[in-house]
């Protein structure tokens, strides 16, 4: 019993970040199974078919609170499903750990962009650029399959590299990558219950991340909907460097040593982002009156 309790506050503060910044509840959840003892496969399956309640009370939620961009929900959708449906299939063969630690990198450079956009670059030009185009349509494809295969990354691939277009506006990236994520959800556990079947599942762990994840669900949207979107973009950028730092150090076999130092520097520059975003916030409102 106290391990469900735990699981549902874990899946809880899982869709809590999820929600609010668009990424962390595959990763986080899936995280914790495998440290439980799962298999990849079984806890990436556990993990997808509670999202697809998770996911659903998101979406609503986000849907409520005007969070959503439909033409970005409608192009990521089904090429995002596509690639979910083929990788839950194919996860026990696909070498997903290889190709991690080069994404990682990637996206952990892409952090410092989204830093950069939103310190430095006006707002008012980033609503005059038109918005992702057809790229949209592979790069769901890509986090579709790398979620499955990894237990998350339909949120860390997207959110960062939607929100680093200057045609973006924060909110409405979170609130698409998690409404249209209920499809990746869906298509993910079809694929995982043809090649895995029912028995392996544990449904109680399920249920509990579940609850945890409906109730979180309104609490992020409603957090998305009332903190400006400079804010939003300066704490996704610092959570995509920081999670991303940890692969690279792991891949890298940097001795854990460092580790504490490393971050440290990258919490001080994150801290600091804010910092400057709440600071170059206030001298533009005290400029206009």
């Amino acid at each position: 019993m106290q391990r469900l309790v735990i699981l549902a506050f874990i899946g809880f503060v899982a869709q809590l970040i999820d929600g609010a910044l668009g990424m962390a509840y595959g990763v986080t959840s899936t995280s914790l199974l495998l440290l439980y003892g799962l298999a990849p496969a079984v806890a990436s399956a556990s993990v997808h078919m509670a999202e697809i309640v998770t996911t659903a009370a998101s979406g609503i939620s986000h849907w409520k609170f005007g969070n959503v961009d439909r033409s970005i929900v409608i192009k990521m959708i089904i090429p995002g499903s596509i690639g979910a449906f083929v990788g839950a299939v194919f996860l026990s063969s696909i070498p997903g750990e290889l190709i991690k630690p080069y994404i990682s990198g990637f996206l952990f450079l892409l952090g410092f962009y989204v830093l950069f956009r939103f310190l430095f670059l006006s707002n008012k030009k980033v609503l005059l650029k038109r918005k992702p185009g057809k790229w949209v349509a592979p790069l769901g494809l890509v986090a579709g399959f790398a979620d499955s295969t990894g237990g998350g990354g339909w949120g860390p691939l997207t959110t960062p590299i939607l929100i680093a277009h200057r045609g973006m506006e924060p909110r409405k990236v979170i609130g698409s990558v998690d409404t249209s994520e209920f499809a990746i959800a869906v298509s993910a556990t079809l694929g995982f219950l043809l090649s895995l079947g029912i028995s392996d599942i544990s449904w109680s762990w399920v249920l509990a991340l579940m609850i945890g994840g409906i109730i979180a669900a309104p609490i992020a949207a409603w957090f998305v909907k009332v903190v400006p979107s400079y804010l939003l973009g300066v704490l996704v950028g610092g959570l995509i460097i920081t999670t991303n730092a940890t692969t690279l150090l792991r891949s890298l076999s940097v001795p854990s040593s460092y580790h504490f130092g490393i971050f440290l520097v990258l919490s001080v520059i994150w801290i600091g982002s804010l910092t400057v975003a709440v600071w170059k916030r206030k001298q533009e409102k005290d400029k206009q009156k």
